[in-house]
């Protein structure tokens, strides 16, 4: 989430009013915004998610605080200081800030961040590849450091012997060179590896012999730590640059510039869901859309990995921005943009608003029903329109089938029954009913291979606490 920083430009409304700089209290206006925002936010969470917020100096310190108290301080993961700006931000009097902040935070104590990927070549050690076009790094075969001096009796203190003719290298006593792990100061210390370990790698090629000005020394190729690094709280690249890698992309997806100001860097962005999510199946929401960044950033990440992540963006139409920006975005990046390619991929685009509030409950849960209707295609994944009745709609997607039903008419139920009947695959009725708990199941005693859903009681929920009165 990227929400408003509270910098004392009128940039955001509180209760429909601009707050600026000179409002004593846009402190705590902008603590209560959030507040509400990051409790929902924690209520939507899985058990294993991850919720990261980008925030920058001026509410740094009460948004930490603010996190600590909803998600507990025992999930905090880190903070990542952010260069976005390399040349600063100028000032006459404070220092010229290069960075932002990135917070992370869980809701479970188990869950842990995301190694982060970095190719071989861009390690900050020497990785090589070798003949066989294996990606290694050459380590010393005697260990350093704690616990590497040899004890009376070590079990990894013995000779390693070698052919000097062929280089073979065996701990079987049949060459002519004896090496032992003894360090530049004289000092026993021990292998790393067990002698059968040192023997599978010798067979292997991987390990060698270096001449050196210490003595006779063993290396072994350390095929280890490909597979992704810690995040680091500091990230410096200039790919984090929100002008090059930020304004920049969004002018060139868009075709014009100047439509959004300070738009994050999409490699950012791709960053801080890398270290939220390693699943490549996963959800990414982000309640403050803003440009559209991170529905960017997730098509990019299924490119690269051919991943199935999926992303809702929910952002306010405030300057048309929802229409010109952020679903223009989107659907630009998908269908391929300046030397870009085409993204297999898909975008929905809904909008919201408020169902007139009733004395009849039931007519309301009628209405919200009819209402509801895109909410419950999103939640089964199910948007094709099949087939359309006045009382109730079929939709599909391959041969899985969802209907929603509006009324209770008998007749009406008949017809639907007889079209699912006609159906082969997964089928999901959502049926309106003035029972909370659930649907009237005497009504569906013979409907066979149908899953059969009442309308979410908690969206009747919702407006029972939006229509207090």
């Amino acid at each position: 989430a990227d929400p408003p920083y509270n910098t004392g430009a009128r940039d955001w409304k509180y209760n429909n009013n601009f707050v600026d700089i000179t409002d004593d209290f846009r402190h705590s206006k902008w603590l209560s915004f959030m507040k509400n925002r990051l409790t929902l936010a924690k209520s939507l969470l899985t058990d294993d998610g991850i919720i990261c917020v980008t925030i920058d100096d001026y509410e740094m310190p009460r948004l930490w605080l603010l996190m600590e108290e909803i998600f507990g301080p025992n999930n905090y993961l880190g903070t990542a200081a952010i260069r976005i700006n390399p040349g600063g931000r100028k000032s006459k009097r404070k220092l010229a800030a290069q960075h932002e902040y990135a917070l992370f935070f869980s809701v479970s104590n188990d869950t842990k961040v995301s190694k982060i990927y970095v190719a071989p070549e861009n390690k900050s050690h020497s990785y090589k590849k070798d003949e066989n076009g294996d990606w290694y790094e050459a380590r010393n075969l005697r260990k350093e450091g704690q616990d590497s001096l040899a004890k009376p009796g070590s079990k990894r203190f013995y000779p390693i012997y070698r052919n000097p003719e062929t280089g073979e290298i065996s701990t079987e006593n049949k060459y002519a060179q004896t090496i032992l792990p003894i360090d530049t100061k004289g000092q026993k210390r021990i292998w790393r590896r067990s002698k059968e370990d040192i023997d599978l790698l010798a067979e292997k090629g991987d390990v060698f012999y270096k001449k050196t000005k210490y003595g006779d020394q063993l290396y072994f190729k350390f095929k280890g730590g490909l597979k992704g690094e810690t995040p680091k709280s500091f990230w410096e690249d200039v790919k984090y640059s929100a002008s090059e890698h930020g304004t920049a992309i969004l002018d060139k997806v868009l075709g014009e510039s100047d439509l959004f100001p300070f738009p994050k860097s999409l490699y950012a962005v791709e960053d801080c869901i890398r270290v939220g999510t390693s699943k490549k199946d996963a959800v990414i929401l982000d309640f403050f859309a803003g440009s559209g960044t991170t529905g960017h950033a997730v098509l990019n990440l299924n490119k690269e990995d051919d991943g199935n992540r999926k992303f809702i963006l929910c952002t306010n139409n405030e300057n048309n921005i929802a229409k010109e920006v952020t679903y223009k975005r989107v659907k630009n990046v998908i269908n391929g943009y300046g030397d870009t390619k085409e993204i297999e991929s898909n975008i929905r685009y809904f909008k919201t608003a408020f169902v007139n509030n009733t004395k009849n409950k039931d007519q309301l849960r009628l209405n919200l029903t009819k209402k509801c209707t895109e909410m419950l295609c999103l939640k089964e994944g199910i948007f094709n329109l099949y087939k359309n009745d006045e009382d109730w709609k079929i939709f599909n997607s391959g041969s899985k089938f969802l209907a929603v039903y509006y009324d209770f008419p008998q007749s009406s139920l008949d017809v639907l029954k007889e079209e699912l009947e006609l159906l082969q695959g997964e089928k999901v009725l959502y049926c309106f009913t003035v029972n909370p708990h659930g649907v009237e199941e005497e009504n569906f005693a013979d409907w066979k291979n149908v899953r059969l859903e009442s309308i979410p009681q908690k969206i009747l929920d919702v407006y029972k606490r939006i229509f207090k009165n």
